[in-house]
């Protein structure tokens, strides 16, 4: 187990930002942390990079306890927080060689790592240009480069797609693969759950500093599927097609969405043909009908109430 919890709690006074909480992620895993704004995503990563020391409880990070080994675990892992720090009068390969220089990379080492992550995160066109001058996407890169110099085992990412345009978010999401299939251990936090999906091997839920769930992401779609629900979309007459779903002995509930019917049938009941049948028995015209599709963000939906601190 590369990274452990065990009744990890934090506390700011009355307000419990974690509670309790019990947390396993192998080695090789890409886990996806995903909660409401105030969860506790930030405060448990913050933990876990060993910049904030729990009330009480323990961390573990490739072994070594969060407070009382903190110094042998920062050579271990890299840190990305959701923010950029300036630093106006840097070009890029100043930057990386300044924290290159503060992990003790020296000489011609230091060239070649500051070469090798330049590279890696597609920013060696950019060496002399200013940090500043940089965009967003191109600064989330640069802080994934950052972290990359020392090649840690561990990278902790904390909402790294935040304010990004879809082309910044996409080539921070193949960067992230690439990592993943270079074998480092990922935990990301991130309100992009599709993205999260595609990416991660396991995910965790988290709401109010309380773990919800913590598994794969076929695990949380077969939690929250209670049984088969149908997609229907009838031309108008929604009310008219709602009351002859609702007389259908296999159909337990019947509710309008976003101008669909979503029928939920009742237990064992997996053929949904005779909707069909009922609504043009009933000359309702019929636009679609297709089994509703559980992904993350409907399981996430079902799980939490979103409710925050």
């Amino acid at each position: 187990m590369i990274i452990q919890t065990i009744n990890l709690t934090k506390r700011y006074g009355k307000l419990v930002a974690l509670s309790g909480l019990h947390l396993n992620i192998e080695e090789g895993d890409c886990f996806g942390y995903i909660g409401p704004n105030g969860a506790g995503k930030t405060t448990t990563i913050r933990i876990l990079a060993t910049l904030l020391q729990p009330t009480w409880g323990e961390a573990k990070v490739c072994g070594y306890t969060v407070g009382y080994e903190s110094r042998l675990i920062r050579p271990l892992i890299g840190y990305v927080p959701d923010f950029f720090g300036a630093y106006e009068d840097m070009v890029v390969q100043e930057y990386l060689e300044f924290f290159a220089a503060a992990y003790n990379i020296q000489g011609d080492q230091r060239k070649r790592v500051v070469g090798d992550v330049l590279e890696l995160t597609d920013l060696a066109y950019k060496r002399d240009d200013y940090v500043d001058s940089l965009s967003r996407g191109m600064k989330q890169r640069l802080s994934v480069a950052r972290v990359l110099l020392h090649d840690p085992k561990v990278l902790f990412l904390d909402e790294p797609a935040s304010g990004l345009d879809p082309r910044a978010r996409i080539e921070m999401r193949e960067l992230l693969k690439e990592l993943h299939r270079m074998g480092k251990t990922i935990v990301i936090s991130s309100h992009i759950l599709h993205e999260l999906a595609e990416l991660c091997t396991t995910i965790g839920i988290i709401e109010r500093g309380e773990l919800l769930f913590h598994g794969t992401l076929a695990d949380i779609i077969s939690r929250t599927r209670t049984g088969t629900t149908v997609e229907i979309k009838v031309l108008g007459r929604q009310d008219a097609a709602t009351t002859v779903l609702q007389k259908l002995d296999a159909v337990s509930n019947v509710e309008s969405e976003d101008g669909r019917l979503l029928v939920s049938l009742k237990h064992e009941t997996h053929d949904f043909s005779f909707l069909a049948r009922a609504l043009l028995i009933a000359k309702l015209p019929l636009q679609e009908i297709k089994e509703e599709h559980v992904n993350l963000e409907t399981a996430f939906m079902r799980l939490t109430k979103g409710i925050v601190q």
